[in-house]
Parts: C-alpha cells; sequence; structure tokens
C-alpha cells in the first residue's frame, strides 16, 4: 500500500500539539492504532496492582509472598521463551498479523482470570498459568508493534512516533495504579485485570482495521531475503545492533536493584509511608513522559551519544543517595532521572527501525525482547543481596556508579570501533533518524 494514499488532513483536535507531533496524525493508519495503544497501556498500567493484589487474596495462608513472585514473574518472564519456542513460526508472519496474535491470546487468557475468579475455581496455580500464557507471546507482540510503526512511517517520523508511544507506556504507570486503587474501593481486583482483557480486545480490532499491509520504508541496511537466516543472524552481521543491545541489557540489568533498594530507603533509612515511596515513582514517571515527548521533538538527533549520555546521566542521579542527601534533593534527582531515561526507549528502537534489513524487523525485535526480559529480573535478584550486605543507600549509589563504569566503558568500546572502521576506510554512521 502507497504511504501517500494514507495521508489525511490531522483533525482539529491535534492542534494543541507540536508540529512534530501534529504531522504524525496525517498517517491514516497511525492515527487509528494510537489511541488503541494507549488504552491497552492503561490496561497494562492497571494489572501492576491489580495482578499482585489478586494474588495476594487467592495465595494460601502464609504463602502470599511465594505466589505474588509467581505472577509477576509469570506476567512478564514467559515472553523470553515464546520468543525463542515460536521464532521458526511466527517470524514469517506480517507485523499487523503478530501484534493482533498477541493481543487475542492476552484477552483470551485474562479475560480467563474474572471468569474463573466468578465460577470460585481460580485456584493460585491456575491463576499463574492464566497469568503466563497471556504473556508468551509478549516480545513477538510488542516486535510487530515496532515494525508496524516502521511500515507505516517513513524514516524521519519514526523518533517521535516512538517518543509517543513510550511516553504512553510510561504515563500508564502514572495513571493506570492510582485509577485502579480507585476502582478496588468498588470491585474485586479479578475485573480490574477484565479491563486489561478488554483493552486488548479493542487494540486487537483496531488493528484489524488497518486494513492490508503497508509497504515497509528503506533501511539503511541491506535486505537479507533469504528464509533461512534467523535474527540471531542478522544481529551478528550489524555489530551496531549488537552494541546497542549489549548495552541496553546491562543497563536494565543495573537498575534492577533500585526496585529492590528504593522501597527499603524509604521505610528503613526516611522511616517513611508508603506514599512516599509512590511519589518516588510519580515524580519519575513524570519526568519520563517529558522527556521522551522532548526528544521525538528534535531533529538529526545523533542516537548513539545521545544515548552514552542517557545511561550516564541516569547514574549520577543515582549518586547523591548515597551521599545521604535530603529527601527532597533526592525527590528532585529521581524525576531528573525520569526526564533523562524517558528517551531511552523510543532512540533504542528508533537505532534498531532504522538498522535492521525490513525482511527481519520482527524477527530481531523479538529476541531483542527476548534477551531484554530477563535482564532487570536478574538485577532485581542481585537487588537482595546487596541491599542485605551495603544497606539500601549504599546500594543505589553502587548501581549509579556501575552504571556510570557501563557508560565510559561503552563510550569507549564505541570510540575504537568507530576508529577502527574509519581507519580500514569504511565511513562510520551515526545512526541519525531523518
Amino acid at each position: 500500500m502507497n504511504q501517500e494514499s494514507e495521508l489525511v488532513k490531522p483533525a482539529r483536535t491535534t492542534r494543541l500539539l507540536p508540529l512534530t507531533y501534529r504531522s504524525l496524525f496525517a498517517y491514516r493508519q497511525l492515527r487509528r492504532l494510537l489511541p488503541a495503544l494507549a488504552v491497552s497501556d492503561l490496561g497494562d498500567g492497571m494489572s501492576v496492582v491489580a495482578v499482585a493484589w489478586l494474588a495476594v487474596q487467592t495465595a494460601p495462608p502464609g504463602r502470599s509472598g511465594l505466589y505474588v513472585g509467581a505472577a509477576i514473574a509469570a506476567y512478564a518472564l514467559p515472553g523470553a521463551v515464546g520468543a525463542l519456542v515460536f521464532g521458526r513460526w511466527l517470524r514469517h508472519l506480517p507485523a499487523r498479523r503478530l501484534l493482533a496474535v498477541d493481543c487475542w491470546l492476552r484477552a483470551l487468557c485474562l479475560g480467563g482470570v474474572p471468569l474463573a475468579w466468578a465460577t470460585g475455581v481460580l485456584h493460585p496455580i491456575l491463576y499463574v498459568v492464566l497469568l503466563a500464557g497471556s504473556s508468551v507471546l509478549h516480545a513477538w507482540g510488542s516486535a510487530g508493534k515496532y515494525s508496524l510503526i516502521a511500515q507505516i512511517l517513513p524514516p524521519e517520523r519514526r523518533l517521535p512516533a516512538n517518543a509517543l508511544v513510550s511516553s504512553s507506556a510510561s504515563a500508564s504507570i502514572i495513571i493506570g495504579p492510582a485509577l485502579a486503587g480507585f476502582l478496588a474501593t468498588a470491585v474485586n481486583p479479578a475485573w480490574i485485570i477484565a479491563i486489561n482483557a478488554l483493552s486488548f480486545v479493542v487494540l486487537a480490532v483496531q488493528v484489524g482495521r488497518l486494513g492490508g499491509e503497508v509497504k515497509a520504508a528503506p533501511t539503511s541496511a541491506p535486505v537479507d531475503t533469504t528464509r533461512s537466516a534467523s535474527g540471531l543472524r542478522v544481529l551478528r552481521g550489524q555489530p551496531e545492533l549488537l552494541g546497542i543491545l549489549a548495552l541496553t541489557w546491562f543497563f536494565n540489568f543495573l537498575y534492577g536493584p533500585v526496585e529492590v533498594a528504593l522501597p527499603l530507603h524509604v521505610t528503613e533509612d526516611l522511616n517513611a509511608e508508603s506514599s512516599v515511596l509512590g511519589l518516588y515513582w510519580t515524580v519519575f514517571g513524570v519526568g519520563a513522559v517529558l522527556g521522551s515527548l522532548t526528544v521525538g521533538g528534535l531533529r538529526r538527533l545523533p542516537i548513539w551519544p545521545v544515548t552514552l549520555v542517557i545511561v550516564a546521566g541516569w547514574g549520577l542521579t543515582l549518586v547523591p543517595f548515597g551521599l545521604g542527601a535530603p529527601t527532597a534533593a533526592t525527590l528532585v534527582c529521581f524525576a531528573l532521572g525520569g526526564v533523562i531515561y524517558g528517551p531511552f526507549t523510543a532512540l533504542s528502537f528508533t537505532l534498531f527501525q532504522d538498522r535492521t534489513p525490513a525482511a527481519w524487523l520482527t524477527t530481531v525485535l523479538a529476541a531483542r525482547g527476548a534477551a531484554l526480559l530477563t535482564a532487570a529480573p536478574l538485577g532485581t535478584a542481585l537487588g537482595g543481596p546487596l541491599v542485605a550486605t551495603l544497606g539500601p543507600r549504599r546500594t543505589l549509589a553502587v548501581s549509579g556508579i556501575a552504571t556510570l563504569v557501563l557508560a565510559f566503558a561503552a563510550a569507549g568500546v564505541r570510540a575504537r570501533t568507530r576508529y577502527a572502521t574509519t581507519r580500514a576506510g569504511v565511513p562510520p554512521e551515526e545512526g541519525r533518524p531523518g
């Protein structure tokens, strides 16, 4: 389908948006897709509270901790397994169909939770199985989503679109839990999960309305048309993508201890209530939304240098925790950390979209998602022993310092690679969208 035929005049309701974002709504398919993505993001944000809460209610006495951990893990980790196990069959599917299949599976499995609860058969094991089933194609669904964006839009429009999508996810983490908490005063958390299931039905239906496949915009990398190739093979031929994937993995891994240390910092170091912890995450989420929207409005952005600055900047915002800074100061640091971290997802996906052969974008993005799904959980697992040994404050500082070291190490490797490439007579690429 010709992209030009899908251009329409943006609605009057978008005139308050900056021009960079307003121009995205001229693409009919993206204009249909974005609201549905926002609805599903909100549903997932509500499930942040509902999944754990329902696990507590269904767990046997004295074993709630075990089942809460199992439920949270089941809602995320099976996606890594699904990316590896089902790749043989799913990597040939169009991006639109991949996203729709993931949505329908999530709607079916999550919809089974309130049904089982209403009929009185929601055993903890059944609950974990349903959550695991809902997430088994998560990596492929995410790959389909960002591949679809790359197909709908020309390269110069991908960064703002990715920024808009990632800011929607960040905003859902602010609004979703608060909305779930409000609804939980009137209904069981199983019905909140039902709302999430319905949100995926909305997205699946809207994806089905997009019509035929759009013609993929060209990438800066040659297209490998051999169907025997794999995502790993493509990545081996793209050292730049391997580099950004490795950087992202370690960045997420070093973030993991923060999720353990921050709650304990609030309760043990500050002797404060849970509302203070909520405030930390709220200011971070608001900062992340602002950061994402800001970077989406920039043009000709050198992705690798900016990405390294983001990693280093996030590390710096954690160091004041270890220095015993006042709560007000660390709240400002965490908000600034959100602003700094916010653009990272959009920049990373944009680089993959621009550097990956179009025929293999969904496969490579699914492999990326599978790898990254392991990073934060492993970091979180490391956070427990670190907090027990160093205490919450020092763990936060160590995480920040290690992230700084990661940024400088990656910058050194990047500089060495560019120098070697230049000496070999190959022009280095900066990864600039647009």
